[in-house]
């Protein structure tokens, strides 16, 4: 199995079509031709973790957060940070993989799992994508209908929601006339021609158009098949941001700063009381979602855990919602065993056997000081 496989895999389940526009992801260095051994995968790259790498035997490395956001001005392999790990992945043929906001926002990715990680229940968006789909209608000769829309399915159209293989058909006549340099599959050229047609409609993720363009067009039976692509309004249902999920039972807020804590592993959180004394409906997003503060008010939510929260923004929802950041590192990191399980059980339908482990030390850079326990 080569590394551009797994990419493959993965980037099915978080496409970089739903990714911000500025973010950097994907392949960051290496060889997608190159046979795999072994997988790291890490929040981050740091030279800690590219050392396990190496002494793993891995020549993949998987991180959620890009290790080249902006563009590298140079590449200095003796002075600059970026410049000698990037020397050391390419001597140890390591290549470094990268999935940010694109797992941010796909169903399972990171917030899914800081929601599941609570012990919430009923996981949904807290909001879903923006308008990012077209609608394809598509003319088919009754008789291919099933065969054209199974190679359109299995390309990527008809996902909405939790159900694929989503169209609407309708029976119609279809006319044409071919000039005498056509090749018509039905009828003959130079001759007016009526032919029972299904009018068939799906859904697409623009991302996949271009591959599901490149099926009908494999597939279908006519020389030029008609079709017609519509924007849409609609949001999207597979893919959004932050979660929404139910506590099993309602807790008072003081307990539920004890549940958060043990849930989450941590050593201290910052946070503000909301408007009401119980917790029920909390929303979550992992990493830098303070901006979704008037979003979660709105859905109903009695909290809202994320990280690099600003005074103004716990100042402004106090006596509104329960605000509590729980540290950037800390809301993301358990999309890393998510990864990994994803991974495993890929290998096993593969019949791969492939090692995949997560880094075994931290990559946070923040540090917690008490003044009655010390470091």
């Amino acid at each position: 199995m080569t590394i551009g496989q797994v990419i493959k895999y993965l980037e099915q389940w978080a496409p970089p079509g739903v990714a911000w526009e500025s973010d950097n992801i994907g392949l960051q260095v290496g060889d997608p031709d190159a046979e795999l051994s072994k997988i790291l995968v890490c929040l981050e790259l740091t030279e800690q973790a590219l050392d396990e790498a190496i002494d793993n035997g891995c020549n993949l490395i998987i991180s959620h957060h890009p290790f080249i956001f902006r563009p590298l001005k140079n590449i200095n392999t003796k002075t600059s940070y970026h410049g000698i790990l990037i020397k050391k992945l390419l001597t140890n043929d390591i290549s470094l993989f990268s999935a940010h906001t694109n797992l941010d926002y796909t169903k399972g990715g990171v917030s899914f799992v800081l929601a599941e990680k609570l012990g919430l229940t009923n996981i949904d968006f807290l909001n879903y994508a923006e308008a990012n789909q077209v609608k394809l209608v598509v003319f088919i000769p009754e008789k291919n209908t099933e065969e054209v829309a199974a190679k359109l399915f299995e390309a990527g159209a008809g996902i909405i929601g939790e159900y694929s293989k989503c169209s609407f058909r309708t029976e119609g006549t279809g006319t044409f006339e071919g000039s005498a340099d056509s090749e018509p599959v039905i009828g003959k050229k130079e001759s007016f021609e009526k032919v029972n047609e299904t009018r068939a409609e799906f859904i697409v993720n623009k991302w996949s158009l271009g591959k599901v363009l490149a099926a009908l067009n494999e597939s279908h039976p006519y020389e030029e098949p008609a079709y017609d692509i519509y924007p849409v309004a609609n949001k999207n249902m597979n893919y959004g941001e932050g979660a929404t999920g139910f506590l099993k039972d309602e807790i008072e807020q003081s307990e539920f700063i004890e549940y958060v804590s043990k849930k989450l592993n941590l050593n201290g959180l910052r946070y503000t009381t909301g408007k009401n004394k119980k917790i029920k409906k909390v929303a979550v997003c992992g990493g830098s979602g303070a901006g979704l503060v008037n979003d979660a008010i709105r859905s109903g939510a009695d909290a809202l855990i994320t990280a690099d929260i600003k005074y103004h923004t716990f100042f402004d929802a106090k006596g509104l919602i329960m605000l509590i950041d729980a540290g950037h590192y800390e809301t993301e990191i358990f999309i890393t065993d998510e990864i990994k399980e994803r991974l495993e059980e890929y290998f096993k339908q593969k019949n791969e056997q492939i090692e995949v482990k997560n880094f075994s030390g931290s990559t946070n850079p923040i540090m917690f000081y008490n003044n009655n326990r010390g470091v």
